[in-house]
């Protein structure tokens, strides 16, 4: 029986709406993992997909839930239902965007136009 709860069921909401699982998980699984389990189970079929760990956030009861972390330390008390399903966000943010996003913004931020008549 202490195996059983040792175990989360646990879906990922990507942010389109749909999800990855739900599968099972030991507690002792570091967020780390639960990533990488997400990059080989990313459905081919989606674009803009993580190409890395470092590509994907997870948000669970809120907080973004750090790497080096276990699923079991991460445990909310209101999200933890006996035989339930606990559900995490998943964000992808590629630096590649990040920087696109800085370079366009900047050249914005510095133009002066001024009309002298």
């Amino acid at each position: 029986m202490a195996e059983v709860q040792d175990q989360l069921e646990i879906k990922f909401r990507l942010t389109d709406g749909s999800d990855i699982g739900p599968k099972s998980f030991p507690a002792a699984t570091s967020i780390a993992s639960l990533k990488e389990s997400i990059l080989t189970q990313w459905p081919k079929e989606k674009e803009n997909g993580p190409r890395t760990v470092k590509d994907v956030k997870l948000i669970s009861a809120g907080k973004i839930l750090e790497n080096n972390k276990t699923v079991g330390e991460c445990r909310s008390p209101l999200c933890d239902i006996p035989g339930g399903v606990t559900t995490m966000h998943v964000v992808v943010q590629t630096p590649l965007v990040e920087k696109e996003k800085k370079a366009s913004s900047q050249p914005k931020e510095n133009k002066c136009v001024c009309v002298i008549l």
